[in-house]
């Protein structure tokens, strides 16, 4: 797991909770695991941006924090699924906050990346 160089202020709520999110997917792969448990390759097909090192470090990281959980199916071939933790449910209404955020301010994506952009 990555070491921090510098350490996380324990004395700041906002930074302790944006250490657990700070990266560009973690919140992404966290709204799509309210839904349902998806498997390591469904995920990749959802971000077909991120590369799937970086997305199986950042679920890693999840895990370790204690937001997802992971299964491990004994069966072979093995077959494993990630699954959003009671902990991890807390954060989606921050997430939802940042969606609707995003949704009701859409002119300074535009005016920034362009119309063509997705949000």
């Amino acid at each position: 797991m990555y070491e921090r160089k510098i350490p996380v202020d324990l004395k700041c709520p906002l930074r302790l909770t944006m250490s657990l999110i700070d990266s560009k997917w973690k919140s992404c792969i966290l709204d799509e695991l309210r839904y349902k448990s998806l498997r390591p390759s469904e995920l990749h097909k959802i971000f077909p941006e991120a590369t799937p090192r970086v997305l199986d470090l950042q679920l890693k990281e999840l895990v370790e924090d204690g937001l997802v959980s992971k299964t491990i199916f004994p069966e072979l071939p093995p077959r494993s699924e990630y699954a959003i933790t009671p902990l991890g449910m807390t954060l989606i209404p921050i997430i939802d906050a940042m969606l609707e955020w995003g949704t009701n301010n859409i002119t300074i994506f535009e005016r920034k990346y362009g119309k063509q952009s997705k949000l």
